[in-house]
């Protein structure tokens, strides 16, 4: 497989004011990662200032609901409230050792945007976050935490105001000051190498539920099920088991209220390939190739595109590709409380609603890990207008 590529996903499809940022970037990731020291300082500050190993949980009660053994990959415990800190730690110090100053990113449900921020102050660096007006109405406690940490919040109000638009943004502003400027892409997205970059950083997931797993039960998962939209903390969780064939892949996206809804979310239901954000990927575009807006009410699954290598998983049949409509997954939440005693991110009770509703999937000699990327303290005046109104 090409360098960069997934199949026939991946690329770098950007003009030549970003090709210099981005060979440096690969460059200094392949001298800088593999290093004993960045090793140590990495794992050091996963450890001690992120939390890590954050628990497998055996949901007993959440399992006696579904009829068979359910874990938790317990991410939403990990300093900040969700898996993206893995990512932005290593970053950020990546960043520190290219000599840059300023942390520059996009994010929509605000939990990279704070994870960001978070690894920006620890690195010394100052960090500036792209935000659509539409999230940074509905994710209003996470904008305030990360300008309570010092992040200068720059509305979008390009486009329709979310995610994408909040992407393009950033890349633009990269592309004028990448000399200072590092962009900490927040998912599995955008031209070679963040893909590689950001699984690799978040893979850290998944080697740790191999390790605990074998610990509690003597054997591996037969199935492991994540949310996403770019594929972040799916990847995370998937990746150290891409070659064991006898773990099963679920990667849930947003199906919005119905799959033939305008604005139904699920890219790979209704998607075909095409260019988005400097990288070849599944997209949720037109006849003409422009891109549809996508709308779930979690924010962070609004992204229109799915990562080159989800992408490509999906595509040659390793990870299976599925979707929870808007009210499984308030149902979820509901469930998971009731069970468990946890309320779960919108995003994460999108993986949940699909093991909820498709239980003949699994049967009840199974062990089934769902990756509980975040808590659901950001979503509380969402999940509570859906059940009790305004």
């Amino acid at each position: 497989m090409l360098k960069g590529r997934f199949g026939k996903y991946g690329g770098q499809y950007v003009s030549e004011t970003l090709m210099h940022a981005l060979i440096e970037l690969e460059e200094a990731f392949e001298r800088f990662y593999p290093t004993a020291e960045f090793q140590e300082e990495l794992n050091g500050l996963l450890r001690d200032y992120g939390g890590r190993p954050t628990p497998l949980y055996y949901a007993k009660n959440f399992s006696r609901l579904v009829g068979f053994k359910v874990y938790l990959k317990r991410e939403d415990l990990l300093c900040g409230g969700s898996h993206k800190l893995n990512n932005a730690l290593g970053q950020a110090l990546l960043a520190k050792k290219m000599g840059k100053k300023r942390l520059i990113t996009e994010t929509a449900a605000g939990q990279h945007g704070l994870a960001t921020v978070m690894a920006g102050n620890i690195c010394g660096l100052k960090t500036e976050i792209f935000m659509g007006i539409k999230d940074i109405e509905r994710q209003a406690a996470n904008v305030k935490k990360m300008r309570l940490l010092g992040a200068k919040i720059k509305p979008v109000k390009t486009g329709a105001g979310v995610l994408k638009d909040a992407v393009s943004e950033t890349l633009r502003e990269w592309a004028a000051c990448s000399r200072t400027a590092h962009y900490l892409m927040g998912s599995t997205v955008g031209p070679h190498p963040f893909p590689t970059i950001v699984a690799t950083f978040q893979s850290v997931i998944g080697n740790e539920i191999k390790r605990q797993i074998l610990e509690k039960e003597g054997r591996l998962p037969d199935a492991i099920v994540a949310c996403g939209s770019g594929g972040s903390n799916a990847l995370g969780a998937f990746k150290p088991f891409i070659d064991e064939k006898d773990v099963r892949l679920y990667f849930v996206e947003g199906g919005g209220e119905s799959l033939g809804a305008d604005n139904s979310a699920a890219a790979f239901q209704l998607g075909k390939p095409g260019v988005l954000h400097g990288s070849l990927m599944q997209v949720m575009q037109d006849t003409h190739g422009q891109i549809r807006p996508s709308k779930t009410r979690a924010a962070g699954l609004n992204y229109p595109g799915r990562g080159p290598e989800l992408s490509y998983l999906c595509e040659a049949g390793r990870v299976k590709p599925c979707y929870a409509f808007d009210h499984e997954v308030f149902e979820a939440v509901k469930a998971m409380g009731k069970t468990e005693g946890l309320i779960p991110a919108l995003e994460t009770a999108h993986a949940i609603a699909y093991v909820l509703n498709h239980r003949e999937e699994f049967s009840e000699d199974e062990i089934v890990v769902i990756n509980y990327s975040g808590r659901g303290d950001k979503d509380l005046d969402t999940i509570l207008r859906y059940f009790y109104g305004s």
